[in-house]
């Protein structure tokens, strides 16, 4: 009943909202019909209030205008009045209706609260199970907290326990000394695998307790004695053992790299006793110092007296310079001195690193060598010795750096000072300058071979070795010089065109150094070879001077560079400074001695053909004119002779020049140039001047002359 009365009263607010009977007796304010379908919306409306204000009205009607309802009702004329009473009687009708429903199903709606009311009871248990439940939950978070505190000091005090426990675990058995290292020190050989791991574990031992006791631990008073007395076994037995192995190196023929060997494998016994006991280690080390520094020292004094047996008896003098004059030494001289021959092959890879040489089988064999192969053979092994020896210190004596050179020359150095004091005393005697330049090179050589296998301890001996040489080596280099300069042509006897023989030692001398010195270049060398090199073209020209003609003075001049090149084209390379001065030294007389060559037979029509030339650069050509006869005259001479002066000019070549492809060349150079002066000549002759001459007939043809004169040319 209520909700059809609140559904009538809300019908009713309706229709007053559309303002029905108001309208009852008037129009539309547009003129419509008498009736709207719908209620006019004119809002909430109060026009008894004070503030009522016209603007608010004609706003509140332009909108209800607006709705769709209220022009759809005026558009169609409906009667307000009709249609409220009409709608009235529906809302009777629909409330009616709703009262008879709700009176149908009013035992549903009382069902319907009973079971609300019930279930607020239920809610309401519920809410306050769960407020229980809130609570307990709250005092068990409060619990879990708790544990959690408790749990976290638990897990500090097990984390403090645990590392307590690490350390003291390894505090005790730092110290404890189990039974089998004392049986292993005590009765164990030093030789044997456990005796060397056990002694490493009572270094250990040792060494943990003498930390523990810088702390103030007191339980390494209880194992200190024990281990003093396991500390001085163990050192007595390695002292015995390792003094034994160095005093094998004192028996005679004994190859002290096999117990240096064995020592290496026990190195950590020498560790063991610089750790624990540094009077004997003092002791061991200046006791191999001693015994190796004397082995060393007899070994290579006796090698040294022994490898010079089987030198070369004949050795270069004071006066076996190159400017002397040669006697019967000559063949002596240029096989040691000035030749090199197979002498470079000292400095080979393969001859560097060879075996030494052994005197007694050398002696046996009958067999002689060079200074420089002795110098090779007894350095290689001082370099091989010094590197196997520098290698053993630094590994078995721990040592590096300084203290390394330091030990390495207290084993070495009087093997080493014996050695430089020998070559001292032999190069003051040594004129052989191959021989010193070769040493040279083999220093070089080895510095190189001991840098590469990092043993820098012999660095000093090297810089000493060449601080001798060097200056010999000038010293020799320059005596050379002088001894050229010095030379007087006159006093050498008869001359010769021939190569000469102070030409040729220079020719081998310079080639030889030159093709040592490409290994490894030195600007000193190279400025001291030029100083020879300008000496001997003096001597040259000096030698050249005391013939006579100029045609000898070339022949002997082209002889000689000849020589000289193709000595130095054999081991130098061919753009070196001594190959390309004496190329162009030679290129240059010969195109002289082929001028003087041509001179006698052609030497007529050398001349004409020159004025000629001039005359018509000059523009006098006309002055040709008068030349007619003398023309006719070389035309005609020309070819009655010139075969016959050719085969003269070739047999004189062949006999003055004792290199046949040299006399060659010079003969095609001949033939060639006398080619070239006849197509000058026929340029000449066809000047207008001397183009009507008669005896134009009679010249060579250029082609024809050319094919006669190739067979001529000599083949060899």
């Amino acid at each position: 009943m209520a909700a059809a009365a609140t559904m009538a009263a809300a019908a009713r607010e309706l229709v007053l909202r559309a303002g029905a009977s108001d309208m009852e007796e008037e129009e539309g304010p547009l003129g419509g019909g008498p009736g709207l379908q719908e209620p006019l919306q004119i809002g909430e409306l109060d026009i008894t209030s004070d503030e009522f204000i016209l603007d608010e009205v004609d706003v509140h009607i332009q909108a209800n205008l607006e709705d769709e309802l209220v022009k759809e009702a005026l558009k169609t004329g409906v009667d307000l009045r009709h249609y409220s009473k009409q709608v009235e009687l529906e809302l009777q009708q629909i409330e009616q209706k709703s009262i008879r429903d709700y009176i149908q199903e009013s035992e549903n709606i009382a069902s319907l609260h009973n079971q609300i009311t019930a279930c607020d009871a239920v809610l309401e248990r519920m809410e306050q199970m769960l407020g229980a439940f809130q609570s307990d939950l709250s005092s068990i978070s409060s619990e879990i907290r708790t544990l959690q505190e408790q749990s976290g000091a638990m897990n500090i005090r097990l984390r403090n326990r645990q590392a307590v426990r690490g350390k003291l675990g390894e505090l005790v058995d730092g110290l404890v000394v189990p039974s089998a290292l004392v049986t292993a020190i005590l009765e164990a050989p030093v030789t044997e695998p456990r005796f060397l791991e056990q002694l490493q574990e009572l270094d250990a031992k040792a060494a943990a307790v003498r930390e523990q006791e810088a702390r103030g631990t007191a339980a390494c008073a209880d194992v200190r004695g024990v281990l003093d007395r396991l500390r001085v076994k163990a050192v007595t037995k390695i002292r015995e053992f390792i003094l034994q192995k160095i005093y094998s190196f004192r028996k005679p023929m004994t190859n002290y790299q096999i117990p240096q060997t064995a020592l290496l494998k026990y190195r950590f016994f020498y560790q063991f006793l610089l750790g624990n006991e540094r009077a004997t280690a003092k002791e061991i080390r200046d006791e191999y110092v001693e015994t190796l520094s004397k082995i060393y020292l007899s070994y290579y004094r006796s090698y040294l007296g022994r490898l010079m047996k089987v030198q070369y008896e004949e050795v270069a003098e004071k006066d076996d310079l190159m400017g002397v004059e040669d006697t019967a030494k000559k063949d002596i001289l240029r096989n040691t001195i000035f030749t090199l021959g197979t002498r470079g092959s000292v400095i080979s890879p393969a001859e560097l690193e060879a075996p030494i040489l052994v005197p007694h089988t050398a002696q046996r064999g009958e067999q002689r060598y060079p200074f420089e192969a002795l110098f090779r053979s007894q350095h290689y092994a001082l370099l091989d010795n010094s590197c196997r020896e520098y290698l053993f210190i630094c590994e078995f004596f721990v040592v590096s750096g300084p203290a390394a050179h330091d030990l390495f020359h207290a084993v070495m150095g009087r093997t080493l000072s014996m050695t430089q004091k020998h070559l001292e005393s032999y190069l003051v005697d040594c004129y052989d300058a191959i021989a010193v330049f070769l040493c040279i090179h083999i220093v070089l050589r080895f510095r190189n071979i001991t840098a590469k296998r990092d043993v820098p301890a012999l660095d000093r001996y090297w810089e000493q070795v060449l601080a001798l040489l060097w200056p010999r080596f000038e010293l020799i280099l320059e005596m050379n010089v002088q001894s050229v300069r010095s030379t007087d042509p006159q006093r050498l006897g008869g001359l010769d065109t021939r190569p000469h023989y102070i030409t040729r030692r220079y020719a081998e001398f310079s080639s030889a150094l030159v093709s040592i010195n490409q290994t490894i270049p030195n600007e000193r060398t190279m400025q001291l070879l030029g100083q020879l090199q300008v000496e001997v073209e003096n001597f040259v020209l000096r030698v050249a001077a005391e013939f006579s003609s100029r045609k000898e003075q070339l022949v002997f001049l082209i002889n000689n560079y000849d020589m000289m090149l193709g000595v130095l084209m054999e081991r130098a390379a061919d753009d070196s400074k001594e190959v390309e001065s004496f190329q162009q030294l030679l290129n240059a007389r010969t195109q002289e001695f082929i001028e003087e060559l041509l001179s006698p037979p052609f030497g007529g029509l050398v001349a004409f053909v020159k004025e000629a030339e001039a005359l018509i650069e000059r523009g006098q050509a006309e002055r040709l004119r008068g030349e007619e006869a003398r023309v006719t005259q070389l035309i005609r001479g020309f070819g009655s002779s010139w075969k016959s002066s050719v085969e003269s000019l070739s047999q004189d070549v062949m006999r003055s020049f004792t290199n046949f492809r040299n006399g060659t060349s010079i003969i095609q150079g001949a033939l060639t140039q006398l080619i070239q002066l006849y197509h000058r000549f026929h340029r000449v002759l066809s000047q207008p001047q001397l183009r009507a001459l008669p005896a134009r007939a009679e010249l060579i043809n250029i082609h024809h002359l050319m094919v006669e004169l190739k067979k001529h040319k000599p083949n060899f």
